[in-house]
């Protein structure tokens, strides 16, 4: 085993956070690693800023991530990357869903969407751009977008050993067990 790895994950409500860090820590439950997850839903029924941060390895002491000490930040809309950038490592990984839900204030005109947030990114740090949304739409059903970002991030971390697919089986309804195992295999498949 390693020493402890540290994954924050950000988006907005109503994304699928939760049952993708879920995912993550089975999955890395069932490799043998000691998993600790901490959530903060703040506004989320109102499309309010949702975190997870997942911690693994031989011990893990605690489910929060400091500043600066995230290994990667995996971001599920676009404008969570800027909100939470502080808390990735120097050396740390960013796997981005190139996805936008604009916050009220933007939506009623007070502010406009951040540009070129994935151009400052690259810029800085190891980034993996993938649109999770499209991949999803395209296999059929939008809702799997989380699980696409898994497959993204599984694949960015070097994790995809894991028998993954009995992981995603195992925390789905039975009916949507196969397109969510589809909809993982492509997020592993965008990133190289």
């Amino acid at each position: 085993m390693e020493k402890v790895k540290n994954i924050l994950l950000a988006g907005v409500g109503g994304q699928g956070i939760i049952l993708a860090s879920k995912i993550l820590s089975d999955g890395l439950i069932s490799a043998g690693y000691d998993v600790k997850m901490s959530e903060v839903h703040g506004m989320a029924q109102r499309g309010g800023s949702v975190t997870t941060q997942v911690r693994y390895g031989e011990k893990v002491y605690s489910p929060i991530i400091g500043k600066g000490q995230a290994d990667i930040l995996v971001s599920f809309e676009l404008m969570e990357t800027s909100r939470w950038i502080e808390y990735l490592k120097m050396d740390g990984k960013v796997v981005i869903n190139d996805y936008k839900i604009p916050s009220a204030p933007i939506l009623i005109g007070k502010n406009d969407y951040p540009d070129h947030v994935i151009e400052h990114l690259k810029e800085k740090t190891s980034t993996t751009i993938i649109n999770a949304f499209n991949i999803a739409k395209e296999i059929g059903n939008v809702r799997t977008m989380n699980v696409v970002i898994v497959g993204a991030l599984v694949k960015a971390m070097g994790l995809d050993e894991i028998d993954w697919e009995s992981v995603i089986r195992s925390n789905v309804k039975e009916s949507f067990g196969d397109i969510n195992v589809r909809a993982f295999n492509m997020g592993l498949s965008m990133v190289h």
